[in-house]
């Protein structure tokens, strides 16, 4: 996983801390834990991995805390762990941004399981990221015909349908086209498709 990735254990029990972290380091893992939600966003260096949180904590609940996070652009999937029964309460954090949520008592494995698809999701959505950013920085490239003529091709209409859309004869839009595959730099027309929906659509 990295050694920067962490899992940040969030609860005011102080069993209950020493208990996850034990846990999470047993599947060779690394474990912060924090006596609140205010201790953990004071933290200087988050870094990249997950949260989990107790949902019912003093001063600031865990669903506050998922608000906070978002508010500061700290973009880790959160667990919730919430007690047994609490339905509305898991509904509400999972509306708010929660990743997942376990109730308690949870098992080992389950908790275990939670945390790696956390870690997978937020190791995916870097990637996802990453990716958004190098399209987006050939789409900056592009004059604002070409991205016409852009557009035109991933809605896979022909050249001349752009053509007559656009009121410009087919021969330009060849040339519009080519220009859109060379600063897009996709070697034909189905990864230029792909990356446009990568980057969330035309």
């Amino acid at each position: 996983m990295g050694e920067d990735v962490l899992v940040h254990v969030i609860d005011d029990d102080e069993a209950m801390r020493d208990s996850l972290e034990f846990l999470i380091a047993s599947d060779g893992l690394t474990a912060r834990s924090y006596a609140s939600a205010a201790s953990f966003l004071a933290s200087e260096q988050i870094g990249n991995g997950c949260v989990v949180t107790d949902v019912r904590m003093p001063e600031m609940s865990g669903i506050e805390l998922i608000r906070a996070m978002s508010e500061r652009g700290i973009c880790l999937p959160v667990i919730v762990v919430t007690g047994h029964g609490d339905v509305a309460v898991a509904v509400e954090a999972m509306k708010a941004g929660a990743l997942d949520f376990l109730e308690k008592p949870f098992e080992d494995r389950a908790l275990l399981a939670a945390v790696r698809a956390a870690l997978t999701s937020a190791r995916a959505k870097e990637e996802i990221d990453s990716e958004k950013a190098i399209v987006q920085e050939r789409l900056a490239l592009l004059s604002a015909r070409e991205r016409q003529v852009l557009d035109g091709v991933v809605a896979g209409r022909a050249n001349k349908v752009i053509a007559v859309d656009l009121g410009i004869s087919p021969r330009t839009v060849e040339v519009y086209r080519a220009n859109v595959m060379s600063k897009m730099q996709a070697a034909g027309i189905s990864e230029l498709v792909r990356m446009m929906l990568r980057a969330g659509g035309p």
